[in-house]
């Protein structure tokens, strides 16, 4: 079956670089934060969020560990060069080992883990240091496959590629400019040596993006998705993912006790009447 994933780049762009300004602005900042890591996905939020508030308020933040490739470094160098934003590089290394050896046995899923709440601990440091929100990196494939750390690198003020799937992503970033040698490269959340995402999904972001278009955005049953040719292993597979993971798309619930609960009914300001 034939899919069409296209987007329209340049309206995709005019939409995303305005969500990044109206709700920083609307928040009260006019500043924004960056976890870079080299890689696409935070490559393109790190450009759109320069285009939305300009380059001068947007700090981007390199947070390398010792296995960490010398490419995503070099990489996330070119885009800090290329936008003339300003940046920190701060080693985590020192951060997370101390915890790490109190087990050493632990699993590369564990340390990883702990590599990505690490980042996300400086990000909100320089946050405050730099009064700016912390903008997500994440896409709309990973967010549904829950391929992600919780209060890590899911953890931000704001998404604006929350929406897209990882092969629009890659659309959008030859249109922002981006270079090819980080659109083209094996994605990979570089958390150790030689690890890459679709190696550790068992599947490429290209076959399971058509599928996840549509089980979601057509709303196709499981049975219907075989019917199109995908293998029922693979629909089995990703849904279980899909539930399994659910709970990282939602705010932890409340127990509701009074007539008015925080995420329950009282949602935002227009509660007030105002």
């Amino acid at each position: 079956m034939e899919l069409n994933l296209s987007v329209d780049p340049e309206r995709v762009r005019k939409i995303l670089t305005e969500f990044i300004r109206s709700e920083i602005t609307r928040a009260g900042y006019s500043r924004a934060v960056v976890n870079l890591s080299g890689g696409i996905d935070s490559s393109v939020s790190f450009v759109l969020a320069a285009e939305g508030l300009g380059p001068q308020n947007v700090l981007a933040i390199r947070l390398p560990y010792k296995t960490s490739s010398a490419d995503s470094l070099e990489h996330a160098q070119m885009l800090i060069n290329q936008q003339g934003c300003p940046s920190l590089t701060i080693p985590i290394t020192e951060m997370v080992d101390p915890l790490i050896a109190r087990e050493p046995g632990m699993s590369g899923i564990r340390k990883g883990n702990i590599m990505a709440r690490a980042r996300m601990i400086v990000a909100y440091d320089q946050s405050e240091a730099f009064k700016g929100l912390v903008v997500g990196t994440g896409n709309k494939t990973e967010i549904l496959l829950g391929y992600t750390t919780l209060y890590g690198d899911s953890a931000c003020a704001l998404n604006p590629i929350g929406d897209l799937y990882k092969t629009q992503v890659r659309q959008l970033a030859r249109t922002l400019g981006i270079p090819e040698s980080i659109i083209t490269k094996p994605p990979s959340a570089d958390l150790w040596a030689g690890q890459t995402d679709e190696g550790e999904l068992g599947f490429t972001y290209e076959e399971v993006d058509k599928l996840l278009y549509l089980l979601v955005d057509q709303r196709y049953r499981p049975e219907e998705c075989v019917d199109a040719g995908f293998a029922e292993d693979f629909v089995r597979k990703v849904l279980e993912r899909i539930h399994k993971n659910q709970f990282k798309h939602l705010q932890p619930p409340i127990a509701k006790l009074s007539s008015r609960t925080v995420g329950h009914d009282f949602l935002s300001l227009g509660d007030w009447g105002t």
